[in-house]
């Protein structure tokens, strides 16, 4: 339970801490924020509950963690703390309510899981012997202030283990902060200070103070950030004299911002700046470090069901405890682990004889799970040569087999006989490792294994059975965070940072092919990768089970790899003297386009200058400039110039024209041919699994998912992608699927019938909307409905619409409420899904795939509303791309079965494309269309049909 504290007395308040005298030692004082603690180990865990009752201990299994890490780093620091304090937040209610009753008010109320562990998180500070503060009435924050400053002005040294920005302003002479967060942790002395606010400590309450915080709702200045904030506290030395000197500012707008909310500014500098002369509710003289009592820490985790950390807690007590001298640096830090023992790199094996080869493949088969990666000397799966495997059985028991790497002389490259550098033959580690990763008793555990199952497809090696920690991640936690590379998950599961590549091979220019780099070193950052793929492994699979999300993965995410492996490998013929032609045209094109622009312009420029552009257009010609990008210079983007040639401009159209050119031959005509690989003569595109939250694909190195469709150089760019001689290439496009979709999530009943019964889905819209027959419709009234369909479900404003349509803002606005009026139960869709999101953080498509919105719950309007527009655009776009995943997992198979050649070689998006002789086009066409229309089946059944277009010829182009 929580402390009941009582007032301190007026001793208290006024005692010097003992100790800190010039005669006795130097007290060093570490203050931990607690509450930053608590919610740092709520949302960077996974749920866990008590196995007796279910009750939610997560975060507490989380403190601990981080609390005993603390501990032992402190032990192990050459200036260990004497004095060691937790602080918490007592409530929410404090004195800056009082002065401004909007002060937090936009924060959400905590989870309601964690709020139980509140309680129980202080249970767990005394437990391990630490004192636990807190105040009525008084933030953390100041608390920890108040104590700081006490200690540093009786002489002593003070360590706040936060990385709370708020904190900053305590920052200088015998004060530091500590973020243990950071792998190594990161001290933050005035430097770092500086480097986040652009001004020393003592200037941070007026920097704040300027800029607010949207965090705590602290009002600040409109329209000043932390940049302009510092710049003016530089120039004009502090607050008061800036607020003073308001009416010197040269910028009209800011100048007047100043004037204007003088007060708010002066309110929020109240809001930010720390209370020093907090009272303290302990002595500083009781805060002294002391060794937890052993049985009362032992049955407070037992309490807990904590059973990792109770043991490792309990083997450094037993030889001298956390504050003990016993212990060596080394234990200490396998105890501070989170989840397994700390990971000694320097423990891993270097596999150099068959025999001890053969000893590794038979350990793995004895445990029946192996984690494996591979490292090459190219980034592209389809030209990397292998140069070793490495392979993990266990968490901390892991080997490298070196097979390809070459010494490295000054003067060039000299390649050695594998024995010289003292490693296995290619072919023979081959032949050893095939049995073990084809083996089906045998569970193989990657990290984005696409990449490891391309590279040993080109060996002879068709790995499985196989799990992907990547797509494990991503089938829990899709659109939760912005990366799930091995790197991310280890440090945000395991509290780990791997050895990075630049640190064994360097970077930039200096940066050396990994085929180079000493065994040693290769050894420690290759077996690492798999050591910590199985400890990742072993952290997130049980959640598939736990969240309801095992279909999910073994049907949506798992199965692809081995799909796209094949595409990618087989790749995709382009004719490169006719892209060199487009090439040679566009240049031509791109020149008198150039001419064309400085006739108008009246003068020379560069059209691939923005500056240069924005000049011209809006400082010499005087055209109307509507937005500005982040460095404050007037927008030239495309948008821009858009609605600058609607309004009649004639060179905004010719930049356009210019432009659009430039991207085609940069991006496409150039680079394709530069991306044939000569030994295919084809390009090999590479696909990403875990890119967009929604479980679309994304296409790179080259990208072959943007070529524009709508014009005609981009329909000529297609026409370049050829089949072999004697096939044909196929393109089996979904119809409009996300209309179809909509119909069926929404329960739209109109959109269901014209489905139903084959209409022309804009047509039967614009006759809805507008009154007019579908037979002798208009061409344009048909268009403004597609604009409608498609905009308004994605979140289209009228704004967006009238810009799109050319029309009146008010007319789009009318078109909108129609649209509704006509179709009432997408205005309940959209609003579900709102109400979805903002409950539960995440929304989920027809399939189970969870994807997860967190600008829905942002602190800002415009988070909010484009968590809203993305709430609803991806059940829609989410179920598109699941559709289209059924049907790529289910296509070889079938294309086998009907005993057909042809080849999946590309997908893009709501498309797919094959190869296939000539002879079997239209058989192909007939299971790719069966296989794609009844993809949802048997997991969903679908109130409106899936229609699929299909068509084959030489080119994508006459095929599309």
């Amino acid at each position: 339970m929580t402390d009941t504290l009582d007032a301190p007395s007026p001793e208290t308040l006024d005692e010097i801490p003992r100790g800190v005298t010039q005669d006795g030692p130097k007290m060093r004082l570490y203050l931990v924020d607690g509450s930053g603690f608590i919610f740092r180990a709520f949302h960077a865990l996974p749920p866990l509950t008590r196995k007796s009752d279910g009750l939610p201990i997560g975060a507490v299994s989380g403190f601990c963690n981080m609390l005993w890490k603390l501990l032992v780093d402190m032990k192990a620091s050459a200036e260990a703390p004497t004095h060691l304090a937790v602080i918490f937040d007592h409530s929410e209610k404090t004195f800056r309510n009082k002065l401004y009753d909007l002060y937090k008010a936009h924060r959400p109320p905590p989870p309601e899981d964690l709020v139980p562990q509140f309680p129980l998180v202080r249970d767990a500070t005394r437990a391990f012997g630490v004192p636990c503060l807190e105040l009525p009435g008084y933030e953390a924050d100041d608390l920890i202030a108040a104590y700081a400053c006490k200690v540093r002005d009786a002489g002593g040294e003070v360590v706040i283990v936060s990385s709370d920005k708020d904190l900053m302003q305590l920052v200088g002479p015998r004060v530091s902060m500590l973020d243990t967060m950071k792998t190594p942790n990161l001290v933050i002395r005035a430097e770092q200070v500086f480097d986040k606010f652009g001004v020393t400590p003592d200037k941070v309450v007026d920097v704040q103070s300027l800029c607010g915080d949207s965090v705590d709702n602290v009002p600040g200045a409109p329209g000043i950030g932390v940049k302009t904030a510092s710049a003016l506290i530089n120039e004009y030395g502090d607050l008061d004299t800036l607020l003073a000197r308001a009416s010197e500012i040269k910028q009209d707008k800011r100048r007047q911002t100043l004037i204007d909310f003088a007060d708010q500014i002066r309110l929020s500098r109240q809001l930010v700046q720390l209370d020093c002369d907090t009272p303290l509710p302990s002595p500083v003289d009781e805060l002294v470090v002391r060794e937890p009592d052993a049985q009362a820490l032992a049955a407070f985790l037992d309490q807990m069901e904590l059973r990792t950390i109770a043991r490792r807690v309990a083997e450094v007590l037993a030889g001298g405890g956390a504050g003990a001298a016993t212990p060596e640096p080394a234990a200490m830090a396998a105890a501070a682990a989170p989840q397994h023992a700390a990971i000694d790199v320097t423990a891993y094996q270097c596999v150099r004889d068959l025999e001890t080869l053969d000893a590794w493949i038979a350990k793995a088969f004895a445990k029946g799970i192996v984690a494996f990666d591979t490292e090459t000397d190219a980034l592209s799966a389809s030209a990397a040569n292998l140069c070793g495997v490495s392979l993990a059985t266990a968490p901390g028991e892991a080997c490298y087999i070196p097979v390809g790497h070459e010494h490295e002389h000054e003067g060039g490259l000299q390649l050695d006989a594998p024995a010289a550098l003292d490693q296995i033959p290619l072919a023979d580690a081959i032949a050893r490792l095939k049995p073990l990763l084809e083996s089906p008793a045998v569970l193989k555990v990657a990290q984005n294994g696409k990449y490891d199952l391309a590279v040993l497809a080109r060996y002879g090696i068709d790995v499985g059975p196989m799990d992907d920690t990547m797509l494990i991640a991503f089938a829990l936690e899709g659109g939760l965070h912005k990366s799930y590379g091995m790197d991310e998950l280890s440090k945000r599961l395991l509290g780990h940072e791997p050895i990075s590549f630049k640190t064994v091979a360097g970077a930039g220019k200096a940066q050396k092919s990994f085929k180079h780099v000493e065994l040693g070193a290769a050894t420690c950052y290759a077996a690492e990768d798999a050591d910590v793929t199985l400890r990742i492994y072993e952290h997130l699979r049980p959640r598939l089970g736990r969240e309801h999300m095992m279909t999910v993965y073994e049907t949506l995410e798992r199965p692809m790899p081995k799909v796209l492996v094949e595409m990618e490998l087989a790749g995709v013929k382009v004719d490169p003297e006719r892209l060199r032609q487009l090439s040679n045209d566009f240049a031509v094109r791109m020149g008198e386009l150039e001419i064309e622009a400085h006739r108008v312009a009246g003068r020379p420029f560069n059209l691939g200058s923005p500056k240069q552009i924005g000049d011209l257009l809006f400082t010499e010609m005087g055209l109307a400039s509507g937005r500005t990008t982040a460095k404050g210079a007037a927008s030239t983007d495309a948008s821009m110039l858009e609605d600058l040639a609607a309004q009649g401009h004639e060179l905004p159209r010719i930049l356009l024209d210019w432009r659009q050119l430039s991207k085609l031959k940069g991006t496409y005509t150039d680079n394709l041919v530069a991306a044939i690989d000569p030994r295919t003569n084809r390009v090999h595109t590479s696909y990403s699994l875990a890119a967009a939250t929604t479980g679309r694909l994304a296409s790179s190195d080259p990208n072959l998912q943007n070529i524009p469709v709508r014009t005609e150089e981009g329909r000529k760019i297609r026409k370049c992608f050829i089949a072999e001689p004697g096939h044909v290439l196929i393109s089996a496009d979904y119809s409009q699927i996300e209309l179809r979709l909509l119909a069926h999530i929404g329960d739209i009943p109109q959109l269901k019938a014209a489905f139903a019964q084959g209409l022309d889905i804009h047509a039967m819209t614009a006759s809805e909307m507008f009154g007019v027959p579908v037979e002798g419709m208009p061409a344009e009234t048909r268009r403004r409905a597609k604009a409608i369909n498609f905009g308004i479900v994605y979140g289209i404003s009228a704004f967006g619409l009238a810009n799109q349509l050319s029309i009146p803002r008010d007319e789009a606005s009318a078109y909108i409420k129609t649209y509704f009026e006509r179709f009432p139960g997408i205005r309940g869709y959209m609003d579900r899904m709102q109400r979805q999101v903002r409950a539960e953080a995440f929304v989920t498509t027809i399939f189970g795939r969870k994807i997860f919105v967190p600008a829905a719950r942002g602190h800002s309007q415009a988070e909010r509303a484009f968590g809203d527009r993305a709430a609803i655009n991806a059940p829609i776009q989410g179920a598109a791309a699941d559709v289209i995943r059924r049907a790529m997992v289910r296509m070889p198979g079938a294309l086998r079965d009907a005993g057909l050649k042809a080849r999946m070689l590309l997908q893009v998006h709501d498309e797919l494309i094959f190869e296939a002789p000539e002879a079997e086009a239209q058989a192909v066409i007939a299971v790719a269309r069966q296989v794609m229309e009844r993809a949802p089946e048997p997991a969903v059944s679908l109130s409106v049909p899936l229609v699929v277009d299909a068509r084959a010829a030489t080119n994508w182009d006459d095929a599309h």
